[in-house]
């Protein structure tokens, strides 16, 4: 590795607000209270929700892991997610971030399961225009917690249809998958 490596910028739009790491510490606080343990999968945002964990100094505490699942097949084949329920209604639904939070707390072993699934843009996709989020909370099994929770927030696709870029959704979609969380399980 060079010093150039070490020294470069970090990516563009790679900046994490201190509001929503204050959020993600407190989610992590929660569950580390409780000996409960979390995991990941996402679309959309890429690795950006466990990214906004694990730079919690002592999220391995709680984190056990995640999958980036943002080929439609991954979804099903790591994830679980229902192979039927993606031919007949694509990736974006709120169905679909429920199997995925589900599934991703189940393969890691973990608690409870957190999910992104949607169009972060610049157009539509699947028929869905940009800023259609979708975002699940779910337990590796709904029979021992709650059933899982999904969440769509309209607010979105109102700033994407302001101009609003990728970037921009991706990092609401993390601000509002941790709110949905602890709103979730406080």
């Amino acid at each position: 590795m060079s010093d150039e490596d070490i020294t470069a910028a970090p990516p563009r739009g790679y900046r994490l607000d201190p509001v929503v790491l204050e959020r993600a510490a407190r989610l992590l606080d929660l569950l580390r209270s409780r000996s409960q343990t979390l995991a990941v999968a996402e679309s959309l945002t890429g690795g950006l929700v466990l990214a906004t964990l694990t730079d919690i100094p002592g999220s391995s505490d709680v984190v056990r892991g995640g999958v980036v699942s943002y080929a439609t097949d991954l979804k099903a084949g790591m994830l679980g997610v229902d192979a039927a329920l993606l031919r007949s209604g694509g990736p974006v639904q709120a169905e679909v971030a429920a199997q995925m939070a589900g599934g991703v707390a189940r393969l890691c072993g973990a608690t409870w399961g957190l999910a992104t699934t949607g169009v972060a843009g610049p157009g539509p996709a699947d028929g869905h225009p940009a800023g259609t989020v979708h975002l699940a909370v779910a337990s590796a099994d709904a029979r021992a917690h709650t059933p899982p929770i999904t969440y769509l927030d309209p607010s979105l696709v109102d700033l994407a249809g302001q101009g609003a870029d990728r970037t921009v959704i991706r990092a609401a979609s993390v601000a509002r998958v941790l709110r949905l969380a602890l709103d979730t399980l406080s």
